[in-house]
């Protein structure tokens, strides 16, 4: 997977995923559900970014 593909094009987005790195690195105890959760709400994520992340980060 390219790194094109992975970057969000939106400015918040770019920070929730940096923090959701960060976080998932950090606090690797914690359920990757919880962490897209935080992430959407301390960011302000629109409801097509918040989609954007449970797809791309979510753990089957």
């Amino acid at each position: 997977m390219s790194t094109e593909q992975l970057l969000p094009e939106g400015d918040s987005l770019r920070k929730a995923v940096k923090w959701m790195s960060t976080m998932c690195k950090e606090h690797p105890d914690r359920k990757r559900k919880d962490i897209i959760k935080e992430a959407e709400i301390r960011f302000d994520l629109s409801p097509k970014e918040c989609e954007f992340l449970e797809r791309k980060f979510s753990v089957s």
